[in-house]
């Protein structure tokens, strides 16, 4: 049989069956795979004519098989749905609110779907959404005998077609009516959360809804681990290699945010620079790598002796920036005050048995006293430290009058 007799046959049981215009481009694309196929079969095999006629017939009128290519359409748009979704993000909480999403646009009548990681041997509820559009409402924790433990154990999806009848639900005296399936979400061999997704309808999952959802939860678990990497990163961008403290650009965000709540809520907090005396002195004697060692020491009792909400950053060499949130001036002082009794009396052993103490100097700026906006408070406050350091070494020194922005020349 010709190529041209063979689709003209084709298209004739097309026009039959009336088709619609999805209908006919899959079943065309099918056809032409079909023909290819023939004509690359040995001999002894094809004869052409009756085999291409009879799957020509055949196959056009095959309802089932236009089922098939239906759901193989489908589920391959769902792949690319979810396979786009997830990994065109790296915030992990917007990757796990896409997975709820997409977990409840694959099953029918879906009730509500889950997620929970687990860190630190503990599961940890991290998202939801229910069929009313509410998402991650917080839930309890999930039971030790119950299905997300379960998954977690077995590295198994667990299917519950009737929560009134199932052993995992026999000690609930109080259970919703429907379904239920539990899927892992496995890193490397690990499991390292649970996709619960439950029904308001009793019975089987579809194979195709399985299929698809086991799918989701390999997707999600390659997103997860490249949101936790990505976050990973990113803390290490804010970090000082050094000393492990936030580094100048961390410092220039959280002054940046400091400044916008305290302008919301009418409120004072306080930003101190700080710097060393004495540690030139160590770095020149013992050279850079004592001089490390003595920065993460001092720096490392310093971030232990503030408040818990206290921000403490490297601003470079031996400098530091402190943002004591909701402080007033007299706080701040006696926070100075506090470090120069601290420094001074805190010990350093040198390589050689030698002892050594060092002093600290500050200035003090406040929010909105001495600058509405963070570039004018750091500036503030270097203007206060470099007074302390002429004139007044190992103690703090309040900013004088409001910095603002220097005039164009």
């Amino acid at each position: 049989m010709e190529q041209e007799e063979f689709f003209r046959r084709v298209h004739e049981h097309i026009v039959n069956n009336k088709l619609n215009e999805e209908e006919k481009a899959s079943v065309e694309r099918m056809f032409r795979v079909i023909w290819d196929l023939l004509q690359h079969m040995p001999l002894g095999i094809q004869n052409s004519e009756s085999l291409a006629g009879e799957l020509a017939s055949h196959l056009a009128t095959h309802q089932d098989l236009l089922a098939i290519i239906h759901q193989q359409a489908a589920e391959l748009d769902a792949l690319k749905r979810i396979t786009f979704n997830l990994t065109s993000n790296l915030d992990l909480q917007l990757v796990l609110d896409e997975v709820v999403d997409e977990a409840m646009r694959l099953v029918k009548n879906s009730r509500d779907s889950r997620i929970f990681l687990l860190e630190n041997g503990e599961l940890i509820f991290r998202a939801a959404l229910d069929v009313s559009g509410e998402r991650n409402i917080s839930y309890a924790p999930p039971r030790e005998n119950g299905l997300t433990w379960s998954v977690v154990r077995s590295k198994e999806m667990i299917i519950v077609e009737d929560t009134k009848n199932h052993p995992l639900f026999n000690d609930l005296t109080e259970i919703w009516k429907g379904s239920m399936v539990g899927l892992p979400i496995v890193i490397r061999g690990e499991v390292i959360g649970v996709m619960n997704l439950t029904r308001s309808v009793t019975g089987a999952f579809s194979g195709d809804e399985l299929r698809l959802l086991q799918v989701l939860a390999d997707q999600a678990g390659v997103a997860i681990l490249n949101a936790r990497l990505h976050e990973v990163l990113a803390e290490q961008a804010m970090r000082d290699t050094l000393t492990g403290l936030p580094n100048r650009r961390a410092l220039d965000q959280q002054l940046e945010s400091q400044v916008r709540v305290a302008e919301r809520y009418n409120i004072t907090f306080a930003v101190i620079m700080m710097d060393l005396d004495g540690f030139k002195i160590v770095n020149d004697t013992y050279g850079h790598d004592v001089g490390d060692q003595v920065l993460r020491e001092i720096f490392k009792y310093i971030q232990t002796h503030l408040r818990v909400s206290d921000f403490l950053a490297r601003y470079g060499g031996d400098e530091l920036t402190l943002i004591m949130p909701q402080a007033d001036e007299a706080a701040a002082r006696q926070a100075g005050e506090k470090l120069v009794r601290g420094i001074a009396e805190y010990t350093l052993h040198m390589p050689d048995g030698e002892k050594k103490t060092l002093g600290i100097s500050g200035g003090i700026a406040m929010y909105p006293e001495h600058g509405r906006v963070a570039s004018h408070l750091l500036r503030a406050a270097d203007q206060a430290l470099y007074q302390a350091k002429k004139y007044s070494r190992g103690s703090f020194v309040v900013s004088k009058g409001v910095t603002r922005e220097l005039p164009d020349l």
